[in-house]
């Protein structure tokens, strides 16, 4: 007969084992979180050159990349615009649309529905002239810490100008808003679903170009952040691109006096900006 102490031991032995069942992973856990990120490049099917160097980049650095293919503004007439109204364009942008910029608009818009649909939990969306890196993933998911609502980070700007930073991201990016803008670009961000849902409906009808649009959260209703360092860098292709170079664009403006709704609409923004700045909370 085996003594008390024996069988004792051996109880002990058996809830130990019990005991060392694995745990459910935490849902929350970076490891986690960056299986459920997609990367879509926005591309045009005549870009195929840019398609294929994001291509070889994401073999080199392990990304997973889905092409939405790009709205080619040019080939839509004026009349088959949906989600537009020319009279509103004008009176707050002081000129014409560019042909390319609807097809931005509208291929962003793609992008956000396919993300939707896709059920992850957030997207890295880029246009096809900027570069990967393997450091893109994580460092995008340490500047959406914390998000409980609707939240987007912008990680590349063409300007910065009186940079607001909130709080620095584990990976030791400072995230945070700006007091002047537009900052320009919307060639790389992050955005989760509840964030992507709500653009779907505050960006429509099409008032501005997207970049400018996209950084406006005290109308879109979505928290929206900028990185101070740009997470990707641009490749060579930026300099040729396909939405309107400046003698493009100043060749759609209107009369300096046909812009004041123009202007009076950027002072009145402006003001929106600083507010949206100043109430900023992480």
């Amino acid at each position: 007969m085996q003594s008390p102490r024996f069988l004792f031991a051996g109880v002990t032995v058996i809830l130990e084992q019990i005991n060392r069942v694995p745990p459910f992973p935490d849902p929350g856990t970076a490891d986690d979180i960056a299986q459920q990120v997609s990367i879509y490049v926005i591309n045009l099917d005549r870009s195929r050159d840019r398609w294929e160097r994001l291509c070889k980049q994401a073999v080199e650095f392990d990304l997973h990349i889905t092409r939405i293919p790009a709205v080619d503004g040019r080939v839509i007439a004026d009349a088959d615009r949906v989600d537009f109204h020319p009279p509103s364009f004008m009176y707050h942008n002081g000129r014409k649309l560019l042909p390319g910029e609807y097809g931005c608009y509208r291929s962003h818009l793609i992008a956000l529905e396919q993300f939707i649909a896709s059920g992850d939990r957030m997207a890295i969306i880029i246009e096809d002239d900027v570069e990967l890196n393997e450091r893109l993933i994580p460092r995008a998911i340490a500047a959406m810490d914390g998000a409980k609502g609707a939240r987007l980070v912008k990680l590349v700007n063409h300007r910065l100008v009186g940079f607001k930073p909130i709080h620095e991201t584990s990976e030791n990016d400072v995230v945070g808003r700006c007091m002047h803008g537009p900052q320009g670009s919307a060639a790389c961000y992050i955005v989760n679903r509840k964030a992507a849902k709500k653009l779907l409906t505050t960006l429509k009808p099409m008032l501005l170009p997207y970049d400018v649009a996209l950084e406006r959260g005290w109308s879109t209703g979505v928290e929206t952040f900028t990185t101070f360092e740009n997470l990707v860098d641009f490749s060579p292709h930026r300099a040729d691109t396909t939405i309107g170079k400046r003698v493009h664009y100043r060749a759609v403006k209107r009369h300096p006096l046909l812009r004041l709704t123009a202007h009076w609409f950027r002072t009145c923004d402006q003001v929106r900006r600083w507010n949206y700045a100043i109430a900023m909370k992480r």
